[in-house]
């Protein structure tokens, strides 16, 4: 579901519900939490860490994107807990931009300062997982909008099929 963000950027923010067969909830945190494994199967990802600056836990993020179009990187804080609602576990993972000095702008890479994620798993009630997730980015540049929200629109569902498949080879268990 796409709806145009309340700017004037011709940007759309998705929301998005899927399922993952086969991929219990924890697993899913558990993968989609770990930046190391996220290096072995996202091919989008240049440079992915985690470090502390003022006290708060920030991830970078380069993004690989295609020529002739310049990568972009993320500097955004993450957090994800897990609930219980009305008898349900529910894990609820949010990200959102922020900016930091340890983490400056590099030349050749273009900033995406507007970022937000909400990403909600539950279980499928079987052996599966029930995903909800918002997302926007503002990717910058001089890239036409219809492109980035043609991007989003089949990046997301092939997101959902990677993070599937990652689940599967997921060497930890949980």
């Amino acid at each position: 579901l796409a709806l145009l963000f309340p700017q004037q950027s011709g940007l759309y923010e998705y929301k998005i519900f899927g399922g993952l067969a086969e991929c219990p909830p924890e697993l899913c945190v558990d993968v989609y939490m770990d930046l190391e494994f996220r290096k072995q199967w996202d091919h989008y990802v240049k440079e992915l860490y985690e470090k502390t600056c003022n006290g708060e836990k920030v991830i970078y993020w380069e993004v690989k994107f295609p020529f002739p179009l310049s990568n972009r990187d993320y500097v955004y804080i993450r957090e994800c807990r897990e609930m219980a609602v009305d008898g349900r576990k529910i894990w609820v993972v949010l990200a959102q931009s922020v900016s930091v000095p340890q983490c400056p702008e590099r030349p050749g890479i273009i900033r995406v300062s507007s970022y937000k994620q909400s990403l909600v798993i539950e279980s499928d009630g079987k052996a599966g997982s029930k995903v909800y997730m918002y997302y926007f980015d503002n990717p910058g540049g001089m890239i036409p909008s219809w492109l980035v929200n043609w991007a989003a629109k089949s990046g997301v569902p092939a997101f959902l099929k990677d993070i599937q498949k990652a689940c599967q080879s997921y060497p930890k268990s949980t």
